[in-house]
């Protein structure tokens, strides 16, 4: 047996063995493109040798030794002259969190609750755009054994890979789903919940400005030369006058130009009339109050 793997046969028939994982792309044949169409990896031959007498189909339990992190699959061929390395979907590496070359555990799970209800999760709501993602997701899911809570499967449809979260599943975390009949749902994208929840704070922070809840620093000031310091109203009221040069007329009429020459000082000077007129009860008069002496004055 080799140094660089390890493999167990316990007295129950129990699989377990140590392999260096790596992707489809390490293989020396180019042509198995099918390892990336779904969840399924390449052995050894001599685990077949090992797994000879196992009957029923072969499932596995894959772990990643560093972070314990595991997921479940079948196997879809044993090479030969290769002992000590496994092939692994790319989406499976990434999922796994798995380096090229880094070791993983491997062990035969001997049976897995058939799965009658799966909910998956698109990475995008482009895969929700497909005419039949339903379809879609049943002609690819064949190419599974089993699936695994948690798993980010990933879907080739027209030369574009869309990513499906696996959400939830009945009735166990991990189940096979092998000449079996499951119920499919799909939970709102992770893109169309980012949009939503970036409308929502959009929405909160207008709601917020438009608001009467109290307000810092919206009081009114005064000016000891006089000058009157207008209220935040007025001053809307104001721009809004003073805007009326630049918005468009639109009572336009087809056919009519209008050239208006009314010079801009002309219309400040107006404003500022008005609002002292209308305000000249209210203008604050610096230093204009009544003063007194604390000596008191001589009969």
């Amino acid at each position: 047996m080799s140094s660089d793997y390890d493999v167990h046969i316990n007295n129950d028939d129990h699989f377990q063995a140590v392999y260096k994982s790596y992707s489809s792309a390490f293989l020396t044949d180019r042509n198995r493109t099918n390892v990336e169409t779904g969840g399924k990896i390449l052995l050894p031959q001599t685990a077949l040798e090992q797994l000879a007498e196992q009957t029923g189909i072969m499932l596995f339990k894959i772990t990643n030794l560093e972070n314990n992190r595991s997921t479940h699959c079948g196997v879809l061929e044993f090479l030969p002259d290769d002992e000590s390395n496994c092939y692994l979907p790319y989406w499976m590496m990434n999922y796994l969190s798995l380096d090229e070359g880094n070791e993983i555990h491997i062990e035969s799970v001997h049976s897995l609750p058939l799965g009658t209800f799966v909910r998956f999760q698109p990475q995008s709501k482009d895969f929700l755009d497909i005419s039949n993602p339903r379809a879609v997701l049943e002609h690819v899911l064949r190419n599974f054994s089993c699936l695994t809570k948690g798993d980010l499967i990933s879907i080739n449809y027209l030369n574009r890979n869309y990513e499906l979260l696996v959400l939830e599943l009945k009735p166990s975390n991990a189940v096979s789903i092998i000449e079996c009949d499951i119920e499919v749902d799909f939970a709102p994208s992770i893109d169309s919940i980012e949009d939503k929840t970036c409308s929502t704070t959009i929405n909160d922070e207008h709601n917020y400005k438009n608001s009467s809840i109290f307000m810092p620093f919206s009081g009114q000031g005064n000016y000891l030369n006089g000058k009157v310091k207008l209220n935040y109203k007025e001053q809307q009221n104001n721009i809004e006058i003073l805007q009326k040069r630049g918005i468009p007329n639109y009572n336009y009429k087809y056919g009519l130009l209008q050239f208006p020459r009314i010079p801009l000082h002309s219309i400040n000077n107006d404003i500022n009339n008005e609002v002292l007129d209308k305000n000249s009860s209210n203008i604050f008069q610096p230093f204009t109050g009544q003063g007194k002496t604390l000596r008191q004055p001589r009969n």
